[in-house]
């Protein structure tokens, strides 16, 4: 190549610009050029001015590049230095051009590559850049009408008009979501600004706007469960569910007294009772239980006098019913102090404090039943026991009392009497054996009252009463009637026939009595002189007549007693 004939770049101006800008290139040896590029690229139009300038649109690159000129002897024998600065991007539509916070717009326009900013007047927006002529905006918050601009790092785009739009609030949440009509409640959600109105169902509320997120409103009167909705210049939110509540209220209280500790379980019922949220004992908080919408079971608290009870609810406060703290029950003395362990007999307990009284234990057994007679006195049904001291109690509203002793007593127990029989006109006197006999209070033969001495524990003697046949002998103590044993009345013994009516002086002769009673003989007597004898029958005993002189009485004796006497004569043998 003939560097005479060939082209020199002294200088290019500007040596720096964007795509489409022009530069002017001096040097030499101009003539004929065929083409500018900048690097690899050929600028898309060029003026060979003289043979020391030329002209040249600066086509599409970037960063810094060499110019050179190519002539009709070839390329320029040098090159110089271009750098492309980056051009300001261009907007040239924005669509939709109106719509709420929140909506996606799309960008028109160019130079949108490497950008870095989209702005609705002074608020930033999230953004994507699709392509160099295109960007996905999302409108940030914002209202009226504000310039749409896109920042590269070639600057600030012109702005495009964009207009907000309002946009219908959004309601979350309304909490509480139950209550009273009066009540207060925060409703959160968003787009409150401007509200207008707050609804519950058709009835308008009263309410202050916070903040856009924030309202807070007075439930206004209802019932049910109603929509909760805001409104704004955007329109009417969508409905949250608020529930009216009913004030409760209570028409029962069980037991209405308790002790002045407290632990009493005390039921109320009512309706509007399953949101209770508290329970109160004359402004005392009490632990509760929520049974059903009717029924609540508290723990009373320690307290005294007569107080208020009262429940709350969401709904409000109750009306309040009287609770008294008694005080407890004491008792003094019980009469008699002592029965039977089979129980069943009634005792008297005096004392104070036992109105209202619910119960009556003699150790762990409750009564069998009993009747407060005062506040002083109870009547109760011993209930069965074991022998030995039982802690007698009464449990009244005020608590359970200090006890006192009862003693269960074993009832006594009968082995034997003897004698076992006797005449049915009573007087003989018996031993009775057994057991548990001491204060004995009564012996019976059948239901005949006797007479009688306890010995001892296991003895006691009594006088048999009048009486016939055969009947059960019992002992009464205070623990009650004895097992009955037997003791047999026998009726007088009767004569009605001897034979022989006479016998020799000597005895020895046999004698046969018929009569009644005599089955029980225990002595034949011939004018006291006792004879042998042989019992054949109720009716009929033979005796031996013993020696003996005259004419004597013949009687029998039985259990029952001595016979009437029938005469036998004694015959001397005739003299020699």
């Amino acid at each position: 190549m003939d560097e005479h004939n060939s082209s020199l770049i002294f200088s290019i101006s500007p040596a720096s610009g964007p795509v489409g800008s022009t530069v002017t290139l001096t040097g030499v040896g101009f003539l004929g050029v065929t083409a500018v590029y900048f690097g690899a690229v050929a600028a898309p139009t060029f003026d060979v001015v003289s043979l020391t300038e030329i002209t040249a649109t600066v086509p599409a690159g970037s960063g810094t590049v060499e110019v050179t000129v190519e002539g009709l002897l070839g390329p320029s024998l040098n090159g110089v230095a271009f750098t492309y600065t980056p051009v300001a991007p261009v907007l040239a539509v924005v669509s939709p051009a109106s719509g709420p916070v929140g909506s996606t717009v799309t960008l028109t326009g160019s130079g949108f590559s490497g950008a870095t900013a989209v702005h609705f007047g002074a608020a930033a927006s999230s953004f994507t850049v699709v392509s160099a002529t295109q960007i996905t905006a999302t409108v940030p918050a914002g209202s009226g009408t504000v310039l749409v601009t896109v920042t590269t790092p070639g600057g600030t785009s012109n702005g495009v008009a964009f207009t907000y739009t309002p946009v219908a609030p959004v309601l979350a949440v309304v909490s509480p979501a139950s209550g009273p009509a009066g009540s207060t409640v925060t409703l959160t959600g968003s787009g409150f600004s401007g509200a207008t109105a707050v609804h519950f169902g058709a009835a308008a509320s009263s309410f202050t706007v916070v903040s856009a997120t924030q309202i807070t409103a007075t439930v206004p009167a209802g019932s049910g469960t109603v929509l909760v909705t805001v409104t704004t210049p955007g329109g009417t939110s969508n409905g949250v569910a608020f529930t009216y509540v009913a004030v409760p209220v209570l028409t029962s209280i069980v037991p209405l007294a308790g002790p002045s500790s407290g632990g009493t379980a005390v039921t109320l019922s009512g309706t509007g009772l399953s949101g209770t949220t508290a329970v109160s004992f004359g402004g005392t908080p009490a632990a509760f239980t929520v049974v059903s919408d009717t029924s609540v079971v508290a723990t009373a608290p320690a307290g005294s006098g007569t107080v208020p009870v009262t429940v709350t609810t969401p709904g409000g406060t109750s009306n309040s019913l009287a609770y008294t703290y008694a005080t407890p029950p004491v008792v003094a003395s019980i009469a008699p102090d002592q029965g039977p362990a089979s129980g069943g007999n009634t005792v008297t307990v005096t004392g104070s404090g036992f109105s209202g009284a619910t119960a009556v234990h003699f150790g762990t057994a409750a009564a069998s039943s009993f009747t407060v007679v005062s506040a002083t006195q109870i009547t109760a049904t011993v209930p069965a026991g074991s022998p030995g001291p039982a802690q007698v109690t009464v449990t009244a509203p005020g608590g359970t009392s200090s006890p006192v002793l009862y003693y269960y007593l074993s009832a006594p127990q009968l082995s034997a009497v003897v004698p076992d029989e006797g005449p049915v006109a009573g007087g003989t006197t018996v031993t009775i054996t057994g057991s548990n006999l001491l204060e004995a209070t009564a012996v019976h033969f059948g239901a005949a009252a006797s007479s009688f001495t306890v010995v001892s524990a296991t003895q006691i003697t009594a006088t048999v009463p009048a009486g016939s046949g055969t009947v059960l002998v019992t002992v009464t103590t205070p623990g009650g009637t004895s097992n009955g044993v037997a003791f047999t009345y026998v009726a007088v013994p009767v004569l009605t026939s001897i034979v022989p009516l006479a016998g020799p002086s000597s005895g020895g002769t046999a004698v046969t009595l018929s009569g009644t009673g005599l089955s029980g003989t225990t002595a034949v007597s011939f004018g006291g002189t006792p004879a042998a004898f042989t019992v054949v029958s109720d009716t009929s005993v033979v005796a031996t007549a013993p020696a003996g002189s005259g004419t004597v009485p013949v009687t029998v004796t039985t259990p029952g007693g001595t016979s009437n006497s029938l005469a036998y004569t004694y015959i001397a043998p005739p003299a020699i």
